[in-house]
């Protein structure tokens, strides 16, 4: 069920999706797309639908779904994630105030790109941002999830005169993960999350990638059928892990995606 779910684009979720992501208002359930906030939360309200009891990242429709059917299934997926270079510092002189609201726009930002690419929004975890490309959205999940990484440098004043408002890094991989509910057994307090050595990698190539790059995995680059020409090839051996990974380095000004 979680399969067909993730995966087919005839599935429920996916029609519910391609509804309710032309309705105004966010934020948006991470899973079916309904608006919770904005114009239409207050309409939708009516009609019984709200955030999550347990998370407010997703609906209630959607919160008992996965809790009355617990689960998930191993699929295909591109994994985009992107984080503050040299947060500690900028934390340090901007102060906590000045500091945070930055955090704020990054956020917004980054959160508004992902939610037009269709993708799976996870919760940030400090100056990181993360984004899941599922089959069941977007086909060509690896081509999505690069042209949004670049995308996102961008929007964050990579490649223009004056330098970014704000330093940026991005990492992408393609790979297999679980997709399901975990949470504490015997309890109702369930969460959708994505599991596996795919959602690793990509965190420590986004933390590998220097202010203004994209490290793609040759994986991720594959599928998504992108010519980059002669960008960068680098070789990364990344900590617990046996083999070396082969990236590209996409950077904003020279390389289209």
């Amino acid at each position: 069920m979680w399969r067909d779910m993730l995966t087919n684009p005839e599935s429920p979720l996916y029609k519910k999706g391609r509804i309710f992501k032309h309705v105004p208002g966010d934020p948006r359930c991470r899973l079916c797309r309904i608006p919770l906030g904005g114009i239409a939360g207050p309409v939708l309200k009516l009609t019984g639908r709200r955030p999550a009891r347990y998370n407010p990242h997703f609906c209630n429709a959607c919160e008992v779904w996965s809790t009355t059917h617990p689960g998930g299934a191993v699929i295909d997926l591109t994994v985009l994630f992107a984080d503050v270079r040299g947060s500690t510092g900028l934390a340090e002189t901007m102060g906590p105030n000045a500091f945070a609201q930055l955090m704020r726009r990054f956020y917004r930002v980054s959160n508004g790109l992902f939610a037009d690419s269709d993708a799976f929004i996870d919760t940030p975890v400090g100056d990181e941002v993360r984004a899941f490309y599922f089959p069941v959205f977007a086909a060509d999940h690896a081509a999505a999830a690069l042209r949004t990484a670049r995308e996102l440098l961008i929007a964050t004043g990579h490649g223009v005169a004056g330098g970014p408002w704000v330093p940026v890094g991005a990492g992408v991989h393609t790979g297999q993960a679980f997709v399901g509910t975990v949470g504490v057994e015997g309890t109702d307090e369930y969460d959708v999350t994505v599991l596996g050595d795919v959602a690793n990698v990509t965190g420590r190539l986004a933390s590998l990638a220097h202010q203004g790059e994209i490290l793609a995995s040759e994986d991720a680059c594959t599928l998504a059928g992108i010519d980059l020409g002669d960008a960068e090839r680098r070789t990364i051996e990344l900590r617990g892990r046996t083999a070396p990974l082969d990236v590209r380095v996409i950077a904003v000004s020279p390389v289209t995606v």
